[in-house]
């Protein structure tokens, strides 16, 4: 057997290490206008799937929004100001990508860390650390 085919064969044999796009997806923000207050209705759902503290998500969204936001009591989110779908999905891609997917791997496998009043991202799946 030559090189080629030795390497067709193994080629054939190896599994299947490509990552997958699916594997996570953050729930698309549900928003509704309340008089001139942006409720973000399945907000708790969207912290589930970052796995990030509420007030941090919510300090993101603040800050990229240029507004003021609160948790109510139901755990939905009140931005003060007008802001549809595509706008809120946005800014949270943006968290997503800054603080939850890491930059190494690009697995969601990440934790927060504070050192030295420095946050980094710790990957949980190839060990990388990186200052966010």
């Amino acid at each position: 057997m030559d090189y080629d085919e030795q390497l067709d064969r193994a080629l054939d044999q190896k599994s299947d290490t490509e990552g997958s796009d699916s594997r996570f997806e953050i729930p698309e923000p549900n928003v509704r206008k309340e008089g001139n207050v942006t409720v973000y209705e399945n907000f708790q759902s969207t912290l589930d799937r970052l796995d990030r503290e509420d007030e941090h998500v919510l300090k993101f969204i603040q800050d990229e929004l240029g507004t003021s936001a609160q948790i109510d009591e139901s755990g939905r989110a009140r931005l003060t100001g007008e802001f549809d779908q595509d706008r809120v999905e946005t800014v949270l891609d943006d968290y997503a990508d800054t603080y939850v997917i890491c930059p190494e791997c690009g697995l969601p496998d990440t934790n927060l860390e504070t050192e030295d009043g420095t946050e980094r991202l710790h990957c949980e799946a190839c060990g990388a650390r990186t200052t966010v």
